[in-house]
């Protein structure tokens, strides 16, 4: 993985401590509004997770697979989950 593993390990322990109060939350049958709006904090985590990965893989591995003239199935894979993203 090209990520910066430092700051992918830090934001999903922080979603994972996310996900744990929520589940207290739910348990302890807190205000649903107040759930949601964890669950949307989490989820927010979540996408930047991807986002960084996605963005080190265009930058590595992406682009020097162009750079070696064999960038087509990398597009394809990256184009795989843009579609993915977009649903």
């Amino acid at each position: 993985m090209q990520a910066d593993k430092k700051k992918i390990e830090r934001l999903l322990k922080t979603a994972k401590g996310q996900l744990d109060g929520i589940l207290r939350m739910v348990e302890e049958d807190r205000y649903c509004m107040d759930i949601s709006a964890q669950v949307m904090a989490t989820d927010a985590i979540l996408r930047k997770v991807n986002n960084e990965i996605i963005c080190a893989h265009m930058k590595g591995c992406v682009k020097e697979a162009i750079l070696e003239g064999k960038g087509d199935e990398k597009i394809d894979e990256l184009m795989t989950v843009v579609d993915k993203l977009t649903r």
